[in-house]
């Protein structure tokens, strides 16, 4: 099952000029996804628009891992179902460019971007109990996008496809005729990555795909994509609070803090240089085993009200390192190492 990118024109305005990109230049795979300056917005009746996100920009090369870390309401899942185009009724994509291939997929009509999900951009939801349909067997769910996606029209040659989808996630093909309360948590979870891949898609979301699972199933989970990432080439956005597996499986990190980036950069630089801080404060929060004579702190007060954002800097009401001009203007995403493609959107930084 052969999987191209699209290819067309693309003149959206952009507060990134028109051929430059947030990419590691150190990378010389293929770059797959190119997000500029996304805002969205959630509308409702007699209330303030919500800013959700704000001008967040990243790149995703072949077989890279991107892990998106932050606090809850941060904009994390909001930043996947847009790429998705997926949002609630109330969402509003208001600016920025999602390049797949260097054709925009903002510019899709529905019809057209509903060919490019599952087969050229996947999704692992957060939650299978709730993504799975709870009176269909599973592999009859996996069979659908295959049939949805490809003009086949032998039954057999689907279920081949079905059976080698769950032998490659660790599920004896033969319970495909089971339904979702007949798996455990894991193998729920494994039967959703399956799914993901049913269509061979060049980018996979993983939106927190650990969720609710024990530690030893985390670790299988964990292991199975870094397989799959490296057997098939797989570029995974990877959602999680979990600092701990950000370190472990991804190459990259971004970091978000009431809808906008707040730092991102390779995750040796994010996790032993960090600048923001915001991100140095979420650090300080992890236990690290290797010192445990370490106190653990918390950030103190709460993450912003989108539809009631402080003048300046978003994080300046918790910030420890806050000084006047962070409560007037919002700092700029700054580019603080060329060499590592580092950027992290605070004036403590300014000048580096």
């Amino acid at each position: 099952m052969e999987n191209r990118g699209l290819v067309i024109e693309q003149n959206r305005k952009s507060k990134i000029p028109k051929g430059h990109s947030v990419v590691n230049p150190k990378s010389a795979a293929p770059l797959l996804l190119d997000v500029r300056n996304l805002s969205v917005d959630f509308v409702t009746p007699g209330q303030p628009p919500a800013h959700a996100l704000q001008d967040v920009s990243f790149t995703l090369r072949e077989g890279e891992m991107l892990g998106i870390v932050g606090e809850s309401g941060c904009g994390k899942s909001t930043l996947m179902l847009s790429l998705m185009r997926l949002l609630a009724a109330a969402g509003r994509i208001t600016n920025g460019q999602v390049l797949f291939r260097d054709q925009d997929l903002l510019d899709l009509s529905e019809a057209d971007m509903a060919r490019v999900r599952w087969k050229n951009i996947s999704m692992i939801f957060q939650g299978a109990m709730n993504a799975l349909n709870p009176v269909r067997r599973i592999g009859d769910q996996i069979a659908e996008a295959i049939w949805q996606h490809y003009p086949v029209s032998d039954k057999a040659t689907v279920e081949e496809r079905v059976s080698a989808l769950l032998d490659m996630v660790g599920i004896i093909p033969s319970r495909k005729s089971q339904y979702p309360h007949q798996f455990s948590g894991g193998m729920r979870q494994r039967a959703m990555i399956a799914m993901a891949l049913a269509c061979t898609p060049q980018v996979v979301i993983a939106d927190e795909p650990t969720t609710a699972l024990d530690v030893m199933i985390q670790a299988q989970i964990l292991e199975l994509l870094g397989e799959l990432r490296d057997k098939l080439g797989l570029a995974v956005l990877f959602v999680t609070h979990d600092l701990g597996i950000v370190a472990e499986v991804c190459d990259t990190v971004l970091v978000m803090y009431g809808g906008i980036v707040a730092e991102y950069g390779d995750v040796d630089t994010i996790f032993n240089h960090p600048q923001h801080p915001y991100t140095q404060e979420l650090l300080k929060a992890f236990p690290d085993v290797s010192n445990l004579k370490d106190k653990l702190i918390s950030i103190p007060g709460s993450p912003p009200r989108l539809n009631a954002l402080p003048p300046g800097c978003r994080f300046a009401p918790r910030c420890p390192a806050v000084f006047e001009r962070c409560h007037t203007t919002p700092p700029p995403l700054y580019l603080t190492d060329k060499a590592r493609q580092h950027y992290a959107s605070c004036y403590l930084v300014e000048g580096n």
